[in-house]
């Protein structure tokens, strides 16, 4: 007897399905074992990355906890209390905090007047590779700071150049110390220049910037000039 078209689709489904049902059982006893272990390891390692993302917000706690006690030692002007926990951080794996503790190292050497040793503190921050940038600008300018009076003027004036332009956030201070490094060499117009770039950027901290205006206007450099401070200087620089 012939099965009619309604009939033979049916049989047709039906043969694919046992079809398939034979498939996924033979997979699952060739694979199953393999598929199990498969999504243990994955559940296991997603675990272990919630338990490493929470000890390191534990370990971020407790170095934030013991940074602050170092800050309330040094308020405290216990110098001696502060240098065990900004040991501890200049070690952190974590580079803000690394960072912070290595430059409240310095600042204390620099109130110890051992200045070779703070500019030591900010060299080594200012060349380490996997230190954030602004980190390292601010270090290279504390550590020039530091050491300016042993420094050539020609060598602070090339630290500081790819600082001490218009939009940079270290600006004023950068600037400040290139232009102080210009009038050493005799340069009044070049250190004129700088000192009115700092004063025409809005940007730059209120004290720090009417100091430049008043150094720009004594040497007949309006802020006004520096727009194109920059331009003038590369063409004087010998």
């Amino acid at each position: 007897m012939a099965l009619t078209p309604q009939n033979n689709e049916a049989f047709v489904r039906e043969v694919d399905e046992e079809l398939r049902r034979d498939q996924a059982l033979h997979v699952w006893r060739t694979y199953g074992r393999a598929i199990i272990a498969g999504i243990v390891l994955v559940l296991a390692a997603f675990a272990g990355y919630l338990f490493w993302q929470h000890r390191q917000h534990q370990a971020a706690e407790r170095e934030g906890e013991t940074l602050q006690k170092a800050y309330d030692d040094l308020a405290a002007q216990d110098t001696k209390a502060a240098a065990a926990p900004l040991a501890q951080l200049a070690a952190s794996q974590r580079d803000g905090y690394r960072v912070l503790a290595i430059f409240s190292q310095a600042d204390v050497l620099l109130q110890n007047q051992d200045l070779r040793g703070a500019a030591a503190k900010f060299a080594a921050v200012a060349g380490d590779a996997s230190v954030a940038q602004p980190f390292r600008d601010l270090a290279l300018i504390r550590q020039t700071s530091a050491e300016f009076d042993t420094l050539k003027p020609d060598v602070v004036v090339e630290r500081m150049r790819p600082l001490a332009v218009a939009g940079n956030p270290w600006l004023g201070s950068a600037g400040e110390l290139m232009a102080i490094a210009y009038l050493k060499q005799g340069r009044r117009d070049l250190a004129g220049q700088v000192f009115a770039r700092i004063g025409a950027d809005k940007d730059v901290p209120p004290t720090l910037r009417q100091r430049a205006v008043q150094m720009a206007g004594a040497m007949g450099a309006a802020p006004a000039a520096a727009a194109t401070a920059a331009s003038n200087e590369g063409k004087t620089k010998q």
